[in-house]
């Protein structure tokens, strides 16, 4: 069976669901499941395993996200860190490890969080004199310290 795979920026990685087909097709007696390790209000921590027929624990793989971090995140962080885990379970695996671990929407976000710039202390010193409107629109363009996150989100209540 071969895997689909997606063209990112000139490399070809495979999906989850390719791979999740796959592993349901080639071992039917074997188990995926997923355990939350931690969940606060911002982000989510979660562990996929694979066991094999006996209950033997034969892969896993761990994923983190953060509930603002991306457009989709900010609605489904919960279900992208499931699938990411899952993802990076059955690379560990073996299964669509032949380019990369890390699922497709790992590599798309990691690409455009590349892109951002650190806030510096005049942007963040402008950014708490402005609108929370504002605010919000500096954090989709910008990258900000933990502390200056922190700040932020209590000064605009965001």
């Amino acid at each position: 069976m071969k895997l689909e795979t997606i063209n990112i920026k000139g490399k070809e990685y495979v999906p989850v669901n390719e791979r999740l087909k796959y592993f349901r097709k080639k071992y039917p007696l074997f188990s995926l499941n997923t355990e939350v390790i931690e969940k606060t209000e911002n982000s989510i921590l979660i562990k996929a395993t694979i066991s094999d027929e006996s209950e033997r624990i034969v892969s896993s793989g761990i994923a983190e996200e953060f509930k603002n971090s991306t457009f989709i995140n900010k609605t489904s962080y919960v279900e992208n860190c499931e699938t990411s885990a899952c993802g990076r379970a059955l690379a560990n695996f073996g299964i669509g490890l032949d380019t990369s671990v890390s699922s497709a929407e790992e590599v798309t976000n990691a690409i455009n969080n590349q892109s951002k710039t650190m806030l510096t202390d005049y942007q963040f010193n402008a950014v708490l004199e402005g609108t929370k409107t504002q605010a919000k629109t500096v954090l989709k363009k910008w990258d900000a310290t933990p502390e200056q996150l922190r700040k932020i989100k209590d000064k605009f209540n965001i």
